[in-house]
């Protein structure tokens, strides 16, 4: 009879999507092969790289292991071969990672985790007393709440093949996801400037297809750890979008509203009488036009609309416009588009509105970063896209932002996420700036 896991599909898929798209083989099942380390170290000795699942009642906890699993049954060290994750078992999903350099103790029935050169345990997996201990700080960077020697349901090994270029993906892919972790917390605890606003207002401006809606559900998506499509997309030659939408973002399905909202419009179009209508940009730089407003390129909103926002409030107006180009199109802009992009930025000056530009579907998000994922490298700073933009806008080289939208993937890529994460973290710098401005005045 063939031994199979408890992993769920999503749950293998979303192991595998960590460790860069390998394959995983079931080596050991404690409640198969017996609950004691002799029979999980035969049975995974020398097998190479190596995944540990301890199954838990309202979480999964993980340790990968690069290097070999040892010939011995003692302690063993491997500096920087080890990392902890965990899998939250709830709607969304979410995976948490921490890297934390660590030796293993193991004895006939335990499995013991210290930090390196310390007598400090991280971990422990007890076989005679079913049960796991977690130490409080890897209980807080994996965000999971669990009682002292709580009961464990089952562990599984698995072997890890197919790991590409071996400790330096690793290394990279997991201090990715702690760097993307630091910017998710740092956007959840964003709050306006001066508390002017319980919210502000982002408003997403660009020509057809370049990436507006994607960029709102590519942001939803991160919050609620997983895939979602609130906003329609498409790729027809006319704006998909004809309702003006202001969207908040809730943090995961039932959590709080974050601070900040993203305003989805139009597109717009070289073509007269086609696409968003430039009339209109002064009404929504000013919070005049209400939610789900029906665009009509060729008839501009007025104060005569049953719907207009006669007297809007600060929390009413735009806090910032991000103008939103495929990278992939920016040379080909014509002379009309770009005239008609001028004509919008006179009215947003005007308005002394922040402004940002927003660059998407570029190639490979994995060339965009340098090592420390704090900043663009240099090629892509040069790339003509950006510096035709800068030019053409003038928009400081600090916001114009690169991001890789989620489009038709399956599941989260945390270096997507930092490129967005990133984004928003830059626009909400803009916004404090015109709020600051705003309050001087």
């Amino acid at each position: 009879m063939a031994v199979t896991t408890k992993l769920t599909w999503n749950e293998e898929r979303s192991f595998q999507k960590l460790l860069g798209n390998v394959s995983l083989r079931l080596l050991y099942k404690s409640s198969v092969h017996g609950e004691n380390t002799v029979e999980m170290q035969n049975r995974c000795r020398c097998q190479g790289p190596t995944v540990t699942v301890i199954y838990h009642s309202n979480n999964i906890f993980g340790i990968f292991m690069l290097g070999h699993s040892s010939e011995k049954s003692e302690s063993f060290i491997e500096p920087n071969a080890f990392f902890f994750f965990s899998l939250q078992k709830n709607e969304t999903m979410e995976m948490k990672t921490v890297v934390l350099n660590s030796t293993v103790t193991i004895s006939y029935k335990t499995l013991i985790f210290n930090i390196s050169s310390y007598d400090k345990r991280y971990l422990v997996l007890n076989f005679s007393k079913k049960c796991i201990d977690i130490a409080k700080v890897l209980e807080e960077e994996l965000r999971v709440t669990c009682d002292l020697r709580s009961t464990h349901l089952e562990c599984e090994v698995f072997r890890v093949a197919g790991i590409k270029d071996e400790g330096g993906y690793i290394n990279r892919i997991t201090r990715a996801t702690q760097h993307r972790n630091r910017l998710l917390a740092d956007v959840r605890a964003y709050s306006p400037y001066a508390d002017l606003v319980s919210e502000i207002r982002i408003l997403l401006l660009g020509p057809v297809g370049s990436g507006k809606s994607s960029f709102f559900n590519s942001v939803k998506s991160i919050f609620q750890g997983h895939l979602t499509r609130q906003a329609i997309v498409g790729s027809d030659v006319t704006s998909i979008t004809e309702q003006y939408r202001i969207y908040s973002i809730k943090d995961g399905k039932n959590g709080q509203s974050l601070p900040f909202m993203l305003c989805d419009s139009m597109g717009l179009d070289e073509r007269e009488g086609v696409g968003l209508c430039v009339d209109d940009i002064p009404h929504l730089l000013k919070g005049c036009v209400p939610d789900r407003y029906e665009f009509s390129p060729q008839k501009p909103i007025t104060p005569k609309h049953p719907t207009f926002i006669t007297s809007p409030s600060l929390k009413d107006r735009i806090h910032c416009v991000a103008y939103v180009f495929d990278i992939n199109s920016v040379d080909n802009l014509s002379s009309k588009m770009m005239a008609k992009l001028k004509q919008i930025q006179k009215e947003v000056i005007n308005c002394g509105v922040a402004q940002v530009a927003l660059l998407t579907k570029v190639n490979n998000c994995n060339e965009v970063l340098q090592d420390n994922f704090l900043k663009m490298n240099k090629t892509m700073i040069s790339q003509s896209q950006i510096q035709k933009i800068n030019k053409f806008l003038g928009i400081p080289l600090s916001r114009i932002l690169v991001v890789e939208n989620y489009a038709s993937e399956r599941e989260m890529d945390p270096l997507k996420d930092i490129l967005i994460l990133s984004a928003l973290k830059q626009m909400f710098r803009a916004v404090d700036d015109f709020l600051e401005d705003f309050l001087l005045e």
